[in-house]
């Protein structure tokens, strides 16, 4: 879901084509197949045709004959490539881990430009994460990917998952958006209620002007985005520093006006000008609980955003091969140690031997 502050970017991360591993600049990535041998490194990033335009793309990973994994972004508009290598990179060992700069974010926004009229829908943005999954198994040759999506990524992965699950051996969805109307609901009742017992006056001030959702002035989810991370600071454990110090390549003037135009465009798609956006239109308990893979929820245990019991009473209600619900203490919507750290023990664990 969006995020409204900004971080500086820091580390640099050079362009490897998999075929040689030789260093060099590329804008493209081929088509053709990356994988020569199955203990072949590969680290590719560059520009993809997808959904008639060109998407930024980054693929990494010791081995090829390891799972792949898609990681879908949050937001919408923040993208995770730039500082990927700080909190991902761990997983390069046993996992070729591929970040993707959505359809107006990031590098993609930059090479696009759209404008604020460009419309910005689920469905679209859904088809063009199938449409990658798609190019993945044929450039890495594998027969299916893993999917985990966070936050904004996850009301895609559940698109994904439920349209065309013959790609995917798993879905893993972390900080679940369930329900436009109970994730709202849910977050504006429990912060006021934290608010009242700190007798925190200007939190409840604010809060309480915006009154119940759902809201039909955009910025009204800011606000109350500013409080929840408020109390979420107060009862988890901080994230290192270093995540969010970005690659070089992502701290140009350039690529960091991209990036925060890309926030912009699409947090107003997300909520849309009169509450009508993207967000608006996230119902998953009524269109959403039958799923044909196996189908995990890592969930932040003080998550203000995406309350655990919401995420809970929808895993509930799911139809799975196989499900399961994990809650991590200390943790709440944005990534912090426990959970990334949860997230790996899981795909280790539960994950990874679904795709031999």
């Amino acid at each position: 879901m969006p995020e409204l502050h900004r971080v500086l970017p820091a580390l640099l991360m050079s362009l490897l084509p998999a075929f040689c591993m030789a260093e060099a600049k590329v804008e493209t990535i081929s088509t053709s197949p990356a994988c020569k041998t199955a203990t072949q490194a590969i680290n590719e990033e560059g520009y993809v045709d997808i959904g008639g335009i060109q998407q930024w793309v980054t693929i990494k990973g010791r081995h090829c004959s390891n799972p792949v994994i898609l990681i879908l972004h949050g937001g919408p508009g923040n993208t995770m490539s730039p500082y990927a290598s700080s909190i991902y990179g761990a997983w390069e060992k046993d996992y070729t881990v591929v970040q993707w700069d959505q359809r107006g974010a990031g590098k993609t926004f930059g090479k696009n430009k759209p404008d604020e009229d460009t419309p910005l829908t689920v469905a679209q943005m859904a088809d063009d994460g199938v449409a990658l999954a798609d190019f993945l198994t044929r450039h890495l040759g594998k027969k299916k990917i893993i999917l985990t999506g966070s936050s904004w990524g996850s009301i895609l992965g559940v698109q994904m998952s439920v349209s065309r699950p013959e790609l995917f051996h798993a879905y893993v969805g972390t900080s679940q958006v369930v329900s436009y109307k109970a994730n709202q609901a849910s977050s504006y009742t429990r912060v006021l209620s934290l608010a009242q017992a700190a007798n925190d006056q200007e939190t409840i001030t604010k809060v309480s002007a915006l009154g119940p959702p759902p809201w039909s002035n955009p910025r009204n989810f800011g606000i109350l985005r500013k409080a929840i991370r408020k109390y979420e600071t107060q009862r988890t454990d901080p994230a290192p520093k270093a995540w969010w110090v970005s690659d070089p390549a992502y701290s140009t003037p350039e690529a960091l006006a991209d990036y925060e135009g890309g926030e912009d465009y699409s947090f107003l798609k997300f909520v849309g000008y009169k509450g009508d956006g993207m967000f608006s239109k996230v119902e998953f308990a009524e269109h959403a609980t039958r799923f044909a893979i196996p189908v995990f929820f890592v969930q932040g245990a003080e998550d203000l955003l995406t309350m655990p019991e919401i995420t809970r009473q929808y895993v509930d209600s799911i139809t799975a091969p196989h499900k399961e619900y994990i809650l991590v203490p200390r943790a709440g919507h944005d990534p912090n140690l426990p959970f990334i750290e949860a997230q790996l023990k899981l795909l280790n664990e539960r994950v990874r031997p679904l795709s031999k």
